[in-house]
């Protein structure tokens, strides 16, 4: 069962340092979204890269450190990692590039716009590039996914296949905004440092459930965490997310495994097929905007549930 599994990779090159090949219109994303490079080249996806802090040292996402490497980083961090928001002059110099490499239509797919700043940047960019070049032809449209992840990232491959196979960018638009107030991340941390640190659960609380063996399960919804289960042990936690995911999801629909270590790939690809009746699309791996939150031993469930009203 799991050799069968179309599992995506990440490849040493970096995608914040690639030449994306234009056409008459480009898809934009942040590297919040956890596409792996292989997905991205393929797709021809462009990806802006956070800065990340940690312990006193400046990094960026996906240039300095694979997910990987972050993992073990967030093992041996004395802090928390802290992020920058992409600012309106990256954004800026990146709308100007593909003016100037005659891009007709631009759309920019966000982080969530309530737990950053970087959606709001984006649109101020916009409205500069608009103020200074009046004669432009050059369409932008930003798109908040309102999510995290592979909640975000699986929408940005959507959008490109749409439009390469002829869809209008309002149609596409219309679709993405369908979609993200669809999307579920369902989380569990198999240990409590990171949420501790955050404050998100007291240390009193942490500790006495790293001593027992409970993990918390929570999802991350609209930027919004919260805690739907609690279990205790190891095998309990696995058997538990593929349920909890498949009460949830839209049946028919795909799902995404994400890890912070491919040692769980195969109990979460059992459980999950045998509860909801079919494999996931992909297995990738969490990205900071995840770990950053949960810490170095987490694994997330991305899937389409009920919509959501806003």
């Amino acid at each position: 069962l799991y050799e069968i599994i179309r599992r995506i990779e990440w490849r040493e090159t970096k995608p914040c340092e690639r030449k994306t090949c234009m056409s008459k219109y480009v898809v934009l994303t942040d590297s919040t979204c956890d596409l792996p490079e292989e997905a991205a080249k393929q797709h021809n996806i462009d990806i802006v890269c956070f800065k990340i802090a940690l312990d006193g040292e400046g990094y960026t996402e996906r240039v300095d450190f694979t997910p990987e490497q972050f993992c073990e980083m967030l093992k041996k961090a004395s802090g928390l990692p802290t992020t920058a928001q992409i600012t309106q002059f990256e954004f800026f110099d990146k709308f100007e590039e593909y003016d100037r490499q005659g891009v007709e239509q631009t759309l920019y797919i966000s982080i969530n716009a309530g737990g950053s700043g970087t959606n709001a940047a984006a649109h101020a960019a916009a409205a500069q590039f608009h103020e200074e070049h009046p004669d432009s032809k050059m369409e932008i449209f930003i798109v908040d996914s309102h999510a995290y992840s592979m909640a975000e990232g699986a929408g940005v491959i959507e959008a490109k296949q749409k439009l390469d196979a002829g869809e209008t960018m309002e149609s596409v638009v219309e679709y993405l905004n369908d979609k993200y107030a669809k999307m579920e991340i369902l989380l569990t941390a198999y240990t409590l440092k990171v949420i501790r640190k955050s404050g998100r659960i007291s240390a009193a609380a942490a500790i006495a459930g790293d001593l027992l063996g409970i993990h918390p399960i929570f999802t991350l919804n609209d930027g919004v965490s919260q805690v739907v289960k609690k279990v205790r042990g190891d095998k309990a936690v696995v058997s538990s997310m593929a349920t909890t995911m498949a009460s949830r999801m839209a049946q028919g629909t795909p799902y995404y495994i994400g890890v912070s270590d491919h040692k769980y790939d195969e109990e979460y690809v059992e459980a999950c097929t045998k509860k909801v009746g079919y494999a996931p699309v992909g297995i990738f791996h969490l990205g900071c905007a995840v770990l950053s939150n949960t810490g170095a031993e987490a694994v997330g469930l991305v899937f389409e549930g009920a919509k959501r009203e806003r």
